[in-house]
């Protein structure tokens, strides 16, 4: 870095908090819009005349697209200015999501989808960095605490809002209410948001355009994206274009590596990688993703398929611990920014927390009442605000400034992944574990066996009384003791998949402790790796 370019003095010219909740309205508006979609699915497929597979294609496309954007995004905001990148973004999102708005047909709603995923995967990575680059290392922690609140509380009242506008209104409103809050975050970006003189200096410096690692990125982590969002709706590698989709991608990402790592000028900078620090907090943020978005998958599923819940209700059970986490996030945020407990420590304590509660959920069964379902759900989440704020802030400690906008993406895009992976596998584990026990447990479905014996007698008899025939009694109550057998085969695939997620997450708490120990009550120059 030139002698001329005074970084450490430099401060924006406006509140850096002003900054902070501009940056943040965006993200809120991209993860939001995420949750709601999700809820709206079915009424898409009616609506446009496609089957409900044809219609996973509008989430599909998005996680494609955005999932390609997220790694580039650090290298995009450094090649273009960050600003522009960002602002860039921001009107791709909204016009997109107008776009989508008006569709009348899968492949044009697709397409827009398509397009918005790019909008959308390049703007938490640069928010994440923006932050960074205005805010003191003393006040990083309070900063992320805005950004984890935008991160986790969109999603705990997406489902709930969501259902609300698709059962008052349609589905293309919940495209439509993105316009105008991406209209004010671009005027309030234009007017706040601005490139550190650093910044300025390195966009000259950016040599010509990696087109190699940029095709070979782009083809793999499509391929791998496409590979795990439909990998378990297509028996994973009992389909050929499962199988040929992933081999694609694993060579294509392995090419991607080698390249990368010697190249000069390369658009993603993997050799960050080498940093412990760094390189630790990116695989707690992976599996961070896995646990966040799995057991917010795993939940609505549980209470809708099992419980019979609506889907706004589904969301109401959720809601309460997303705003939980909103509380805890400035709290994890003064604790990291104040320097008084291992920022390590803190995050053992928060998987510690998040084991004990997802364990907890290994309790619930088909009697659960709604309000217990609320306090267990808020118990689970209660310890991630104590894993997001300090892994966040660890990201960027013993790392040169000038490559705030690769860190940035680099964790956004492990989580993402990590999410992608979790998701999938866990999709994927409650299905063939539903199979096992459903095999147990119709072992002990037999004739001869006297409490199945009992339980059909006394059920032909109360469907006598009701009025059938005795066949139709037979007959009726033998489906009744299948949808029984279905349910419970169902739940202890839930409270499996519960429990194999605590396990993962209670072996994660002494890992923090492999990395350095941070140095939070050093000079910011030194914790900026200068």
């Amino acid at each position: 870095m030139p002698d001329h370019i005074d970084y450490h003095n430099w401060k924006p010219r406006h509140n850096p908090w002003l900054v902070a909740l501009t940056v943040t309205l965006a993200t809120f508006m991209e993860v939001l819009d995420t949750s709601i979609a999700n809820v709206a699915l079915p009424h898409m497929a009616g609506s446009l005349g496609a089957s409900q597979e044809e219609a996973t294609w509008v989430l599909t496309s998005y996680l494609v697209s955005s999932a390609i954007v997220l790694p580039i995004s650090g290298w995009l905001a450094t090649r273009y200015g960050r600003k522009r990148f960002y602002m860039t973004c921001v009107v791709m999102f909204t016009v997109c999501s107008f776009l989508c708005g008006i569709a009348q047909s899968l492949p044009m709603l697709i397409l827009a989808r398509i397009l918005q995923g790019a909008g959308g995967g390049g703007l938490a990575p640069s928010e994440q960095a923006i932050l960074a680059d205005t805010f003191p290392v003393s006040k990083r922690g309070q900063a992320f605490a805005v950004y984890g609140m935008a991160v986790v509380v969109a999603p705990a009242i997406g489902p709930t809002l969501g259902g609300w506008i698709t059962d008052n209104f349609n589905w293309h409103w919940i495209f439509f209410i993105n316009i105008p809050i991406g209209i004010l975050s671009f005027f309030l970006s234009q007017r706040m948001v601005e490139d550190p003189p650093y910044l300025q200096e390195q966009r000259k410096k950016v040599g010509k355009v990696d087109t190699m690692g940029l095709g070979l990125i782009t083809v793999g982590v499509g391929f791998l994206e496409f590979v795990l969002d439909k990998g378990q709706e297509k028996d994973w590698f009992g389909d050929t274009k499962i199988t040929t989709f992933f081999i694609l991608a694993m060579c294509t990402l392995v090419a991607f590596v080698i390249w990368e790592w010697n190249h000069p000028d390369p658009i993603v900078d993997l050799r960050l990688l080498r940093n412990r620090n760094f390189g630790t907090a990116i695989f707690l943020q992976f599996i961070l993703g896995m646990v966040l978005f799995g057991s917010t998958v795993l939940i609505p599923q549980f209470l809708q398929v099992l419980m019979g819940y609506t889907a706004e209700r589904a969301g109401m059970a959720l809601s309460p611990a997303g705003f939980l986490m909103m509380l805890m996030m400035p709290i994890a945020g003064r604790i990291v920014s104040k320097g008084k407990m291992d920022a390590r420590l803190l995050v053992s304590i928060g998987y510690a927390i998040t084991a004990i509660g997802l364990y907890n959920l290994t309790h619930l069964d088909l009697e659960t009442n709604f309000s217990t379902i609320v306090l267990w759900r808020m118990l689970q989440v209660s310890g991630l605000a104590f894993i997001f704020i300090p892994i966040s802030t660890l990201n960027y400690v013993g790392v040169p400034f000038n490559k705030n906008n690769q860190i940035s993406s680099f964790s956004n895009f492990a989580r993402n992944l990590g999410g992608s992976v979790g998701t999938a596998m866990l999709t994927t584990f409650l299905q063939r574990t539903q199979q096992v026990h459903q095999s147990t447990l119709g072992a002990n479905v037999v004739a001869g066996s006297e409490r199945y014996s009992q339980f059909m007698d006394t059920t032909k008899q109360s469907l006598m009384r009701l009025g059938q025939g005795s066949d139709q009694a037979s007959a009726t109550a033998m489906g009744h003791a299948y949808q029984m057998l279905l349910q419970q085969s169902s739940m202890l695939s839930y409270m499996n998949a519960f429990w194999v997620l605590s396990v993962i997450i209670a072996c994660l708490i002494p890992l923090p402790f492999i990395m350095r120990k941070p140095p939070a009550m050093k000079k910011p120059q030194e914790a900026m790796g200068h």
